[in-house]
């Protein structure tokens, strides 16, 4: 599980489904019947465009949170090598992310990432409120 994927399965508990459950398959053909599959080639929840799943998710559930819109910077610089966006720390989250994957699994990588997208979201909620960044 990297950048892209973790960051959607944080949006997804976060705005979309807060009960949302995750199965981790090999391959879209074990994607269980009553499931929605996210971040897989071929799927309407994946990469479209110049878009990471991240961005996709956002248009497709119509979710305009400027806060969530610049996380969607920082995962769309970690996820794709296209660089359209000032994200500095794109490259820091990506590289803690990968190393997160390299000692747990998926799933243990999925319980720790949600505290550090949920960290990223109150910096960046409360820079814009202050019309700053923090120190």
């Amino acid at each position: 599980m990297h950048i892209d994927r973790a960051a959607c399965a944080w949006l997804i508990r976060r705005c979309i489904d807060p009960d949302a459950e995750f199965v981790f398959v090999d391959g879209q053909e074990l994607v269980p019947a009553d499931a929605t599959p996210f971040e897989m080639r071929g799927v309407e929840l994946s990469h479209h465009g110049g878009d990471c799943t991240f961005e996709t998710m956002l248009r497709r559930f119509e979710l305009t949170d400027p806060v969530l819109w610049r996380i969607a910077q920082i995962v769309h610089e970690a996820d794709l090598d296209d660089e359209p966006y000032d994200a500095p720390e794109a490259a820091g989250l990506d590289v803690a992310l990968r190393g997160l994957s390299m000692v747990g699994g998926d799933a243990a990588t999925l319980a720790v990432t949600g505290s550090v997208f949920d960290g990223l979201y109150e910096y960046y909620r409360r820079a814009l409120l202050l019309g700053r960044e923090l120190a």
